[in-house]
């Protein structure tokens, strides 16, 4: 059974004014669409990881064949990383109580939260992705190049910032610290504490 790119699940103007309709449209159908085509490609002669869940490549990349493993990291990155992404984008979805306290424990405060984050999405050099994760029991921000994910490393990703220029050239141009302030209004910190608690159990 061949990767596919899962469905939006919401209406492609559903985060305006904060991302734009032309963006999620080009975003999810053509980007992640070329992501999952590269890694079926690739994974074409592999009939066994086929059938695999592109997680569990991820975690266990060193086990992938030598001349097929840069491609399932990229492209197999790339799907992984956008399919949590969609699922964490909603309007108006305020903070959950159990999501309060943990980031109050861990970063002493939401506004510390929040400064720490976007820093690590503003100071990302070129391509790449800021991550919430879930590490040791405790909450920790992480930054990795390209599509790379913290899954690789054992920890457990609960929200992810798309900082290529793709996700938010077409509205905000180079201006990335506006593009990741926009995208405070649209995290769906529902999703957020799903992915928290299964992390922690």
């Amino acid at each position: 059974m061949k990767q596919e790119v899962p469905p939006l699940g919401y209406a492609y103007d559903a985060l305006e004014p904060y991302i734009d309709e032309t963006t999620m449209k080009i975003h999810h159908d053509k980007h992640h669409q070329a992501y999952v085509d590269k890694l079926n490609a690739a994974l074409e002669p592999f009939a066994g990881l086929q059938k695999v869940p592109v997680e569990v490549l991820l975690k266990s990349l060193s086990t992938i064949p030598e001349n097929v493993r840069t491609a399932v990291r990229n492209h197999g990155g790339g799907h992984y990383n956008h399919s949590l992404f969609w699922k964490l984008l909603k309007k108006d979805v305020p903070v959950t109580k159990t999501m309060s306290l943990a980031i109050d424990k861990d970063f002493g405060s939401f506004d510390n939260f929040k400064k720490q984050f976007t820093d690590s999405a503003i100071g990302r050099f070129g391509s790449g992705w800021a991550w919430l994760v879930v590490s040791n029991g405790k909450l920790e921000i992480v930054s990795t190049a390209n599509q790379d994910n913290p899954i690789s490393e054992g920890k457990h990703p609960i929200l992810g910032i798309d900082v290529w220029e793709h996700a938010y050239y077409l509205k905000y141009q180079q201006k990335r610290a506006d593009y990741v302030a926009a995208f405070f209004s649209v995290i769906n910190w529902d999703e957020v504490n799903k992915l928290y608690k299964e992390a922690m159990k």
